[in-house]
């Protein structure tokens, strides 16, 4: 990877945080049943999906502004467990399922948390037309669940709205909730028309978020992240099909990479860019919904033409397109207009499109190369 990204890698926002030091100690207090004079100097997050690429990447940004960073997974022998505090580091576990919400309740009475970011999901796309009912218990009810699970053990209801110090709540929204677009490029107030059902239950995951701002005053928020990649990337998304694919072939494992429409324009970003906004959307003086992405699409033709031009292939030799690989119902252009997470939370994107794939598909020549590497990605695709 040359310099210049690697320098990309490095770089973090500085910690701001619109909370005082009086409500921290207070939310301490009144959460620990605690009169104690000691100030709590750390600040605690709850991520769902921790063992997923966003969840990785949002572990060390928390980590290295000096949070304690708890993962809700599922199962007492996770296999992603161990390989994720490998790479990430120390990090505190949380037994859940957000398909059942006694599980959640428990967790949140355990962990105590200041933030709850909810990054579980069924988030491959295609798979959401062969299990559509279960993408919808886990990535729309399971959101439910999860607001659900803070209200009660915040003590929030009607007629009991919660004070400053409450837990905020970060909502992984999807740039495929917009689906077949009536302008382009899309931002806050652009209507959904999802194409797929994990749109469609993200959207619902989207409302009930700001429905439970809307009813109980929660802290709330949803980041609509458009397209993000990174070498983490679970292998059956088309990013990293492709730059795998393309290690595969520069290697002599394979000949050819099968791929469906590659025409789909992408708004594609850094994923480690993304998570910084995450934080951001947490640390502001009221809660609101932010589009994240770069302003800028590429085709799958384009990224397929890049990845292996880094790897000195000619892409015409080896690409087959397959009508199996093709949406039932295709999203044709996604573009993002990051305007006010630009002027109101400060972010903007680091790493652009080709240093993206150029670092994707070096890692995956690396990766492929060692004699030593795992049998499975350390990262997991269904990550709730």
């Amino acid at each position: 990877m040359n310099t210049t990204v690697l320098a990309r890698h490095a770089q973090n926002c500085s910690l701001t945080s619109s909370f005082t030091l009086i409500e921290r100690i207070c939310a301490r207090w009144r959460k620990n049943g605690e009169t104690s004079t000691e100030v709590p100097l750390t600040r605690r997050a709850l991520i769902t999906g921790i063992t997923g690429q966003d969840g990785s990447y949002l572990a060390e940004h928390l980590l290295a502004h000096g949070y304690e960073v708890w993962g809700l997974v599922r199962g007492q022998a996770n296999p992603h467990v161990a390989r994720l505090r490998k790479h990430v580091g120390d990090i505190k576990i949380a037994q859940g399922d957000l398909l059942d919400q006694g599980s959640l309740i428990s967790a949140i009475e355990r962990v105590q948390p200041d933030e709850v970011y909810n990054l579980g999901a069924i988030s491959y796309v295609p798979m959401s037309w062969h299990q559509a009912e279960l993408t919808a218990e886990v990535t729309g009810m399971g959101t439910l669940r999860m607001l659900e699970a803070i209200r009660v053990v915040s003590g929030i209801s009607a007629s009991r709205t919660p004070g400053a110090a409450q837990i905020r709540f970060y909502q992984a929204s999807s740039s495929e909730m917009f689906g077949q677009v009536s302008e382009t490029p899309q931002n806050e107030t652009t209507p959904f028309h999802p194409r797929s059902p994990y749109g469609v239950a993200k959207t619902y995951g989207h409302f009930i978020t700001q429905n439970y701002r809307e009813s109980y005053g929660m802290f709330a928020v949803s980041g609509i992240l458009f397209n993000h990649e990174s070498p983490r990337r679970g292998a059956e998304f088309v990013s990293r099909k492709i730059t795998l694919g393309v290690a595969r072939i520069k290697l002599g494992l394979a000949t050819e990479l099968k791929l469906g429409n590659l025409e789909a324009r992408r708004d594609w970003g850094y994923a480690g860019d993304y998570v910084r906004a995450m934080r951001l959307m947490l640390h502001q003086d009221g809660p609101d919904d932010y589009v994240i992405g770069t302003g800028r699409t590429h085709s799958v033709r384009e990224l397929v033409e890049l990845a292996f031009a880094t790897a000195g292939l000619r892409w015409a030799d080896h690409v087959v397109t397959d009508a199996r690989f093709t949406r039932p119902a295709e999203v044709d252009l996604l573009c993002a207009d990051p305007k006010k997470a630009r002027e109101q939370l400060g972010w903007e994107p680091t790493v652009a499109f080709e240093d993206l794939i150029t670092m994707m598909v070096e890692s995956d020549l690396e990766l492929l190369a060692r004699s030593d590497r795992p049998d499975d990605e350390p990262f997991s695709p269904d990550h709730w």
